[in-house]
């Protein structure tokens, strides 16, 4: 039974971690771009979107290029914190590549 006791020792403590883990995430804060600088967005851990800034050569464009470029830098930003947030969970996990909400079983 040792054997058992220690593998539930261990997923306990391996829970903590991720709960520490995705708690850590949620304070990361990344930018993404788009249009070389036309515009720029602030986005957190738990993908809430903090700020737009739209430069003033881009509020020039056509309302619908500014949408795109919006979109753009969101989804950059979002590609960089998806890479962010499996770099934090690698340092708990030890390399499995194991999903932001992952829940053990207890």
């Amino acid at each position: 039974m040792t054997n058992f006791s220690d593998m539930l020792t261990k997923a306990k403590a391996m829970q903590e971690k991720m709960k520490d883990a995705q708690e850590q995430i949620k304070k990361i804060e990344v930018e993404g771009v788009s249009g070389g600088d036309l515009v720029k967005v602030l986005l957190t851990g738990d993908y809430e979107l903090k700020s737009i800034e739209i430069s003033e050569l881009a509020k020039q464009e056509d309302q619908s290029v500014i949408n795109d470029l919006i979109i753009a830098a969101y989804n950059n930003a979002k590609e960089k914190l998806k890479k962010k947030s499996a770099e934090e969970l690698s340092k708990v996990t030890g390399g499995l590549n194991l999903p932001l909400d992952f829940k053990l079983p207890f």
